[in-house]
């Protein structure tokens, strides 16, 4: 079955590594506004940040590839990403308070 590139979807993605103090949040949010996608991003423990994205799937992909890259300064060790069911309730792509 051949992927709907315009169907919407949501993704929920979590990169430790050298993430914090580097702009990692930034990067997400400004890519994240770009691309046109709605969630949030945020800073959780010392090496780990956050973030949730809903848009379409081609949307999606290329934010996962922008996300696991990060900014010039930062290092992704590792990226989990998990797809869920869409809500609808984000209006914007934003930073989120840090855990």
């Amino acid at each position: 079955m051949e992927a709907n590139l315009h169907e919407i979807i949501r993704a929920h993605i979590w990169v430790t590594g050298r993430v914090q103090g580097v702009g990692f949040r930034a990067h997400v949010e400004y890519y994240g506004s770009q691309i046109g996608l709605t969630g949030w991003v945020r800073n959780v423990g010392y090496n780990t940040v956050e973030t949730v994205a809903e848009g379409t799937r081609s949307q999606i992909d290329k934010f996962i590839e922008l996300v696991k890259q990060g900014p010039r300064a930062s290092r992704v060790d590792e990226a989990r990403i998990e797809y869920e069911t869409v809500t609808g309730e984000f209006e914007e792509f934003g930073v989120k308070r840090s855990m």
